[in-house]
C-alpha cells in the first residue's frame, strides 16, 4: 500500500480516540481500508487521494459484489470509505469527498418475484395474435422480456428509436440518459408485425402531433398509460393461470435473472438494465450465486 500509510494510521487515531469505537468496529475499519487502499494503489494504480474519483469507488465496490459479500458487509464498506475520504478532506488531504454520493444499499432488499422461462411463454402465449389488439398486446410482452425495460421507458418508446438493422432498440431511462438495448429477433418480429399491421389502424387523423412518432399507442390513437400496459400484463397472466404475482415489473426482474442464470457478466446486465450503480444490480446475484454452488458441486470432483 504504501502511498496512504501515513493518512490511513492518522484516521484510524481519529476513529478511535474521537469517535469512541470499540476495538472490533475499528478493527473492521482498518481492514475495509486497507484492502481498499491497496486495490487504488496497486491496481488502479493512483498515488494520492485527490486522484480517486466516484467511478473508481464503484469499480472497487463491483469486485466486491461479485467476491459475493453480503449487502450489509458492503454497506460496511461505503460507510468505512465514506468516512475516510471526510476526514482526509477536513485534514486537507483531498479538496473533495468523491465517495459523498455513493447510497448504502437497503439492508432489507428481498430478492422480487421472478418468472421462469416457461411462465414467460405461457403468458405472451396467451396474446390473440388475429386481433390489432392481441398483436399489439404480443409485441408489449415481448418487448419487456427481451429488453428488461421499465413501463415507463416501454410507453414513452418513440419509432425512431428503433434501430433493427442493428438489433437495438435506444431507450431514454430515468434522469434523461439514454442507453442502447439489444433486442432479439422474436421481439423484434413481434414490434414489426405490430407496426405492419394493428398501429395503422391505431392511428387517428385528428391525432394531436405528439402521439404520432409513440410506438405503442391505444385503440383510440393516444399513448398507452402505464396503466393499461399494467392491466394488458395482468390480463394474460390470469389468462395464463399464473399464480405469482405478476406485474410489468417482473418481466425486468425475469430478464436479469435469466441473463444472470445462463452466465451474463453482472456489468454487461448493469448496463442493459440502466443501473447507475452496480449495487443496484447486486439485488439480482444472490440468484447467480445459487446456480455457481450448484456447477461447482456438479463439476468439481472434490465437492
Amino acid at each position: 500500500m504504501g502511498s496512504f500509510d501515513l493518512q490511513l494510521k492518522q484516521y484510524l487515531q481519529f476513529v478511535k480516540i474521537e469517535k469512541g469505537l470499540a476495538q472490533n468496529s475499528s478493527d473492521s475499519y482498518e481492514n475495509d481500508l486497507k484492502r481498499y487502499l491497496h486495490f487504488v494503489s496497486h491496481d488502479l494504480k493512483i498515488m494520492n487521494l485527490g486522484g480517486i474519483t466516484l467511478q473508481h469507488i464503484e469499480t472497487y465496490l463491483g469486485e466486491l459484489t461479485e467476491l459475493g459479500l453480503s449487502v450489509s458487509t458492503i454497506a460496511r464498506n461505503i460507510s468505512s470509505i465514506r468516512s475516510f475520504h471526510e476526514f482526509a478532506v477536513v485534514e486537507q488531504f483531498a479538496e473533495a469527498n468523491p465517495a459523498e454520493l455513493i447510497e448504502l444499499p437497503k439492508k432489507a432488499r428481498k430478492l422480487p418475484e421472478v418468472l421462469d422461462a416457461v411462465e414467460v411463454e405461457r403468458i405472451i402465449n396467451e396474446a390473440d395474435r388475429t386481433t390489432h389488439a392481441g398483436i399489439r398486446d404480443a409485441a408489449i410482452l415481448e418487448t419487456l422480456y427481451a429488453s428488461g425495460m421499465r413501463v415507463s421507458e416501454l410507453t414513452d418508446l418513440e419509432m425512431d428509436r428503433l434501430f433493427f438493422e442493428i438489433g437495438f432498440i435506444r431507450v431514454i431511462g430515468k434522469g434523461n440518459k439514454e442507453r442502447l438495448v439489444p433486442v432479439g429477433e422474436i421481439a423484434q418480429q413481434a414490434i414489426e408485425h405490430y407496426i405492419e399491421t394493428a398501429r395503422k389502424v391505431f392511428i387517428k387523423p385528428k391525432n394531436p402531433g405528439k402521439t404520432k412518432n409513440r410506438l405503442f399507442l391505444n385503440q383510440r390513437g393516444g399513448p398507452l398509460t402505464r396503466m393499461s400496459v399494467w392491466n394488458i400484463v395482468n390480463k394474460y397472466a390470469m389468462k395464463a393461470d399464473i399464480k405469482k404475482n405478476v406485474s410489468p415489473h417482473i418481466f425486468r426482474h425475469s430478464f436479469a435473472t435469466h441473463l444472470l442464470e445462463g452466465g451474463a457478466d453482472l456489468r454487461a446486465v448493469q448496463e442493459m438494465l440502466g443501473h447507475s450503480s452496480i449495487l443496484t444490480t447486486e439485488i439480482y446475484t444472490h440468484v447467480d450465486r445459487s446456480l455457481l454452488h450448484q456447477i461447482h458441486k456438479e463439476f468439481h470432483p472434490r465437492a
